[in-house]
């Protein structure tokens, strides 16, 4: 069957076998492997991505399912080269360490930030109640969220430009520099 959704701001469109959950369709035939596939029972949430803005566990969706609507991975987070708040609060308050729960914890941040600027604590331990994380014990990721929501987009805590590096034209720069 054909199918058609919006990916991270781009119209994608493919043809899949109808019982193809959106999980496996992110990450084998869009190559985007951000999306971490865990427990695939729903109850570890590392499989989170944004449908229409709210949070969905992509390996309890069908990716026919999912036709027509907006998805956004964690690859969608960053946009012209500056981070999301909530990536850049990962990053500032090391909210994670294995990394496999980040992409949906930051995912269902984006989300809860979206619907509200300013969550408290038990907010924002609410909204990550559907996911499991192992290393943390949740503290800082609590703290990750709060530093989004106390920062503009694209600032760190110094004020300083978070924009991402372009690793190709640094590393053009710098075979220029050990060449010469």
């Amino acid at each position: 069957m054909q199918i058609s959704m919006t990916v991270n701001g781009t119209d994608v469109t493919s043809e899949i076998e109808p019982r193809v959950l959106l999980v496996h369709y992110i990450r084998e035939v869009l190559g985007l492997t951000g999306t971490h596939w865990g427990c695939d029972t729903s109850n570890c949430g590392t499989c989170v991505v944004l449908m229409d803005g709210q949070p969905v566990k992509s390996c309890t969706v069908l990716a026919a399912m999912a036709a027509g609507h907006d998805i956004r991975t964690v690859e969608g987070l960053a946009t012209g080269g500056t981070l999301d708040p909530v990536q850049q609060g990962f990053m500032e308050e090391h909210g994670l360490q294995c990394g496999f729960c980040t992409p949906g914890m930051m995912l269902t941040a984006r989300a809860l930030l979206d619907k509200n600027p300013h969550p408290d604590d038990a907010e924002i331990r609410q909204a990550i109640s559907g996911q499991i994380c192992r290393c943390t014990g949740y503290a800082t990721i609590v703290r990750s969220v709060q530093w989004a929501a106390a920062h503009s987009a694209g600032t760190g805590l110094d004020g300083t430009d978070t924009a991402v590096p372009d690793v190709a034209t640094e590393t053009a720069e710098t075979d220029a520099e050990v060449k010469a």
